[in-house]
């Protein structure tokens, strides 16, 4: 890997090699991208990266980003199909070559979902919350001039 890195490290100082081919190496790079090892050797080659893998990763994330909303929604609606749904969810995240972009999909979804379903349910449980919290910490209601 130290190996890779170092070689990684060469593409990036090259200046031979256009921008947008070296920021996706170095962003590959910092994400220990497991194409980084073809992305370094196709650098080399003097091929683009952005007409190959790049590509094709933004049509798997694309394609996942709208299989977790269908997910999320069938969640949110807690039916009988919720668990499975749940469960889905779960390996589509294990399975993905970036699994980060598509939890913060599905958190952004679901909390934009749940929140058009729930939106009163949601406001009482926050007064519930801060009511409790002040309840055990009274010096939050006292304010010093």
């Amino acid at each position: 890997m130290k190996a890779l890195k170092e070689r990684a490290q060469t593409v990036l100082n090259d200046k031979s090699i256009d921008a947008e081919s070296r920021a996706i190496i170095r962003n590959a790079l910092e994400r220990n991208d497991p194409w980084l090892a073809e992305m370094v050797r196709r650098a080399d080659a003097g091929e683009t990266i952005e007409d190959t893998t790049v590509t094709s990763e933004r049509d798997e994330a694309d394609s996942s980003s709208e299989k977790i909303e269908a997910l999320a929604e069938i969640i949110c609606g807690a039916g009988a199909q919720a668990a499975a749904a749940l469960l889905v969810l779960m390996g589509t995240l294990q399975n993905s070559s970036d699994p980060t972009v598509l939890v913060h999909t599905a958190k952004h979804f679901t909390f934009t979902r749940c929140g058009e379903l729930n939106a009163y349910g949601m406001v009482e449980a926050q007064i519930a919350a801060f009511e409790s919290e002040l309840q055990t910490k009274p010096s939050l209601l006292c304010t010093k001039s």
